[in-house]
């Protein structure tokens, strides 16, 4: 098991030394490539002046021997446009950009070799490279790419066609001298598809042309369609919104007729609808029998009949023309002896009609229930009590409490217990209910009272009870009340 371990181990540190080194030569590699210093990428509009950067960001331990910048154009062999050498002067080589290339600044240093370029011209686009010479590392460069922009001019527009059955050519976009190729697309409701064609332009620029195609149908006259053109030198594509121009023949339709002419009838009018691309030139009205009724008169795309006979009998055709072609239609007429019965409502209308009123007095009849339902409930006294219970009624009393005031009968009124009862010198307990006594809820309290004190408009009132075997003063006393359980206490008499 042991010399099993120290094997795999054995193996795993062979793997880790070999990555070890692929990642040293890797990263030597990238070190020496970021060296020379220079832009990926300049952008540069013809005529302009163009500077191409270069620098060696760190040449410790390193002797910079020379600096050479070189042209590789995209279609040849690289060529040198420049050599700097600290002991001799710059040398510009013969080659495309020979008199308008030079060192910046002048003289130049081997630290900073930069070139700038006037004039710049569409063919000048391609590689620069900036090669250094040095000792003992050899050879070290950096590249950029010069890419040379041309804003194309572009346009777009309907190519005017006729309806049929084969695909043909609808619109058309165009970007014209652009650097680098314009992207051009379609946006349209019509069932088609583009097609892009790029040929070369002046000056190295790129000319690109996209045709749209479809089968024409008069369905598609006036639809949208849009050419989208995108190009570097745009903040956004540039959209061209158009319209679709389809020409067909005229479609033709007679309106008007409700199969109920009838001997008699009059001012009658059938209307001839048309429409084409272009715009339809003549309307004539004609009969298949070849002879129009004196009752008829005809004006434009009408024809009104001015009194239903016979000779309406007939059928009418309505003949319209175009740059493109002819479209009839037609309509037979039926004379009737005597007027179609007016059609009354259909079956449909009328089951609707009484389901509705089904539904509403259904409707009705739940809200009258609910309420009736709601009032005997408070009726009945369901609910929260509509009354509230009266308080004792305090009187005075004298200095020793002993006597009760007594309040006589009036006679022919009508008396309730409140007023009937004698109330003692003891103190009584105070409620909340005095806070809310009422003198009208006090009247129509009778709860206390004996059988046949309950209605107020009874005014068959026994007298009040009068002992014969006491004192004047104590003839009348007030009549026994069954307190039950009222926290009162009854009358004392002394």
């Amino acid at each position: 098991m042991a010399r099993h371990d120290a094997r795999n181990w054995h193996d795993c540190t062979k793997m880790i030394g070999l990555l070890c080194l692929v990642a040293s030569i890797l990263t030597e590699q990238g070190v020496t490539g970021q060296r020379v210093k220079v832009e990926p990428e300049v952008l540069s509009y013809p005529g302009q002046t163009v500077n191409l950067r270069c620098a060696f960001t760190d040449a410790t331990g390193i002797q910079l021997t020379m600096v050479t910048w070189l042209y590789e154009p995209k279609e040849g062999e690289r060529i040198n446009i420049a050599v700097f050498h600290p002991k001799f002067e710059p040398n510009y080589p013969d080659s495309p950009v020979k008199g308008r290339v030079s060192f910046s600044p002048s003289p130049p240093n081997l630290d900073s070799p930069s070139i700038q370029i006037s004039d710049v011209r569409m063919t000048d686009e391609g590689k620069y490279i900036c090669e250094y010479a040095t000792y003992p590392i050899g050879n070290e460069q950096g590249v950029t790419y010069l890419v040379m922009l041309a804003k194309p001019q572009n346009s777009a527009s309907i190519v005017t066609v006729d309806a049929g059955t084969k695909p043909v050519v609808v619109a058309r976009c165009e970007s014209v001298d652009g650097r680098p190729a314009a992207q051009i697309s379609w946006v349209t409701t019509a069932n088609g598809n583009g097609t892009t064609v790029s040929k070369p332009g002046v000056d190295n620029t790129v000319t690109v042309t996209s045709e749209y195609r479809m089968v024409p149908t008069a369905a598609d006259n006036g639809k949208d369609i849009s050419c989208v053109v995108a190009h570097r030198t745009q903040t956004k594509p540039e959209s061209f919104p158009m319209k679709l121009a389809v020409q067909y023949a005229p479609q033709v339709t007679i309106v008007g007729y409700d199969n109920n002419w009838y001997v008699g009838r009059t001012n009658v009018v059938l209307t001839c609808q048309a429409t084409g691309n272009p715009v339809p030139l003549s309307v004539q009205w004609k009969t298949m029998s070849g002879e129009m009724p004196d009752t008829v008169q005809i004006r434009d795309n009408e024809l009104k009949v001015l009194k239903v006979d016979e000779a309406v009998n007939t059928t009418f055709v309505c003949e319209v023309k175009n740059r493109i072609g002819t479209s009839r239609d037609q309509v037979t007429v039926f004379v009737r002896g005597t007027r179609l019965p007016e059609k009354g409502p259909t079956t449909g209308s009328i089951i609707g009609a009484i389901i509705g009123v089904i539904i509403l007095l259904a409707i009705i009849g739940t809200a009258i229930a609910m309420y009736r339902k709601h009032r005997n409930n408070q009726l009945n006294g369901d609910g929260p009590p509509k009354y509230k219970p009266p308080p004792p009624k305090k009187t005075d009393s004298s200095a020793n409490g002993g006597n009760a005031s007594y309040a006589p009968v009036v006679e022919g009124r009508s008396r309730t217990l409140q007023e009937d009862y004698y109330s003692a010198q003891s103190a009584e307990p105070v409620t909340d209910l005095d806070a809310y006594h009422d003198d009208e809820e006090r009247d129509h309290y009778y709860s206390a009272a004996p059988s046949g004190w309950d209605d107020p408009g009874n005014n068959e009132v026994p007298p009040p009870y009068v002992r014969t075997d006491s004192d004047p003063q104590d003839e009348y006393r007030g009549p026994y009340v069954n307190r039950g359980d009222s926290f009162v206490s009854p009358a004392m008499f002394v």
